[in-house]
């Protein structure tokens, strides 16, 4: 069986009732080093809290990320809320193949707990799964970061497992939550 075929660029800029996702830009720089160079924000991602000095190369690095393409491609969003940068948010391919996905997310703390991530993510989600065809998109989080995995609970995923110390992170053995979602699990809620 073949996979289904690619389509070449999502549709972008996606908007939502309250939010734009777009692709990244030189301006975004400072807006994302603000958030991104917290400790707290950092905490539980696989990078050390941005830098000035290394913000401008994540943001090129994310600016080449526009869409799934082929195995090893990715789509990163910033995400804005009346003009302003409150998130962002990627998706990439898993393995060999573009039919398997993995997401991840980042928020600015003063733009919590008002529902922009669950918009954002299930966005993310209706771009893997509607317009990339996958079958099959997973979110791996350290498992002390209850705040994601309530995000994962509340966007569909399923937790499928919790791996015992399998990541080295900031100095210290990490355990990993797995969520994923099929494809026929988005198209039946």
């Amino acid at each position: 069986m073949t996979e289904p075929p690619i389509p070449q660029r999502a549709p972008l800029p996606v908007r939502t009732s309250r939010l734009v996702l777009r692709t990244y830009t030189e301006e975004d720089v400072e807006p994302l080093l603000e958030y991104n160079a917290d400790p707290e924000v950092a905490r539980f991602l696989l990078e050390e809290p941005w830098t000035p000095e290394n913000a401008e190369t994540q943001v090129a690095r994310r600016m080449q990320r526009t869409g799934i393409e082929e195995p090893g491609s990715a789509l990163a969003l910033v995400v804005e809320h009346e003009g302003q940068v409150v998130g962002d948010v990627a998706l990439w391919t898993t393995g060999d193949t573009t039919s398997r996905g993995e997401v991840g997310w980042a928020f600015h703390p003063a733009h919590t707990g008002r529902g922009f991530a669950t918009e954002a993510m299930r966005t993310v989600l209706q771009i893997a799964f509607d317009h990339y065809r996958m079958h099959r998109v997973v979110a791996q989080l350290d498992a002390r970061n209850d705040r994601s995995a309530r995000l994962c609970e509340r966007i569909g995923l399923k937790q499928e497992g919790r791996l015992r110390e399998d990541w080295w992170s900031k100095g210290e053995w990490t355990d990993t939550l797995v969520y994923a979602m099929l494809e026929r699990e988005w198209k039946t809620p």
